[in-house]
């Protein structure tokens, strides 16, 4: 037995079940809907033109430019870093020769003036003659010591891997934190330590009451020192001066990595210091009152106030 179609008040035959509402329709009406689907086939082809159009047209300098300069500026900082230790290590070795070379130089214009003197005096002795001839002889023995110096030079590879820099995609208004990497170490601190805390390429500063300790990049402690300054409210490394910078109540203080001595290189009076950070240039720190000032300081030769807002 046929069945009527299922569009209301139509009484036609149904001639097949419609593959998009699943009724079953006669002729016209299974016509009607496949027009009606074909109709919305242009709107599809206009979105996927307009797809296809932005796609040709799309600047990938322009998405990946920002990133791209996040790269050169790491680039610019390592070759920073690799200029500012080459100059230290020429240094140093320049140092080396020149402690030897002026020392030379000393001793001879010693005796240059010891034999001016006789000369001048028109008066010598033997003796003399046979000091002056053994302290040249030795003088020549350093000279042809100091022509003769080599260096022996150890380096290293720099550990540069794929670990070095890491590359994520994402969207830009998307932070997914799954993406995150698991934590490497927890360090555990008491109550009483201060919060702050500090770093550079090689290690990080930290507070652990009752001790200042510096840590390496395998989260081991390498140094301690005891802190005996009061109450620390923030840290940054100045990598001119090679030290990294404590600020206490009213006091700032230099940490050397090496040694881990304390300096106080700046005391304040009548006034309260609570944050700070530095440029290559400068140091800022922020006053902790009512009406906070921004105190600008020079860091070479000495920590000084030049400015403040």
């Amino acid at each position: 037995m046929s069945q009527s179609c299922s569009i209301e008040k139509c009484t036609r035959t149904s001639r097949g079940l419609c593959d998009c509402c699943q009724q079953n329709l006669c002729l016209q009406h299974l016509n009607e809907h496949n027009t009606l689907l074909v109709s919305l086939l242009n709107p599809l082809a206009d979105e996927l033109n307009a797809l296809g159009v932005r796609l040709e047209t799309l600047n990938i300098e322009k998405v990946i430019g920002n990133s791209r300069q996040k790269l050169e500026q790491w680039r610019q900082d390592c070759h920073k870093k690799i200029d500012c230790f080459f100059g230290q290590k020429c240094q140093e070795l320049n140092q080396l020769i020149q402690e030897t070379v002026t020392k030379q130089v000393e001793e001879l214009n010693q005796i240059q003036m010891k034999i001016t003197e006789f000369i001048d005096t028109q008066e010598t002795t033997r003796h003399d003659i046979d000091s002056l001839t053994l302290t040249i002889r030795q003088l020549q023995i350093n000279m042809n010591n100091i022509e003769r110096t080599c260096f022996t030079i150890n380096t290293r590879p720099l550990p540069i891997d794929d670990t070095s820099v890491f590359i994520t995609k994402t969207t830009e208004i998307e932070l997914d934190l799954s993406t995150l990497s698991p934590a490497y170490t927890t360090i555990h601190r008491s109550e009483e330590s201060f919060r702050s805390f500090t770093g550079n390429d090689r290690h990080f500063l930290i507070h652990q009451a009752p001790n200042l300790c510096l840590f390496d990049r395998k989260m081991n402690i390498v140094k301690q020192m005891l802190w005996l300054y009061g109450t620390i409210w923030d840290m940054c490394w100045s990598s001119i001066l090679d030290r990294f910078i404590v600020l206490g109540k009213k006091s700032i203080y230099l940490i050397n990595e090496n040694t881990l001595s304390i300096d106080n290189v700046y005391t304040t009076v009548g006034r309260d210091l609570i944050s700070c950070t530095c440029s290559d240039t400068v140091l800022f720190a922020c006053t902790n009152e009512g009406a906070s000032s921004i105190m600008e300081f020079t860091l070479f030769p000495a920590i000084e106030v030049i400015k403040e807002w």
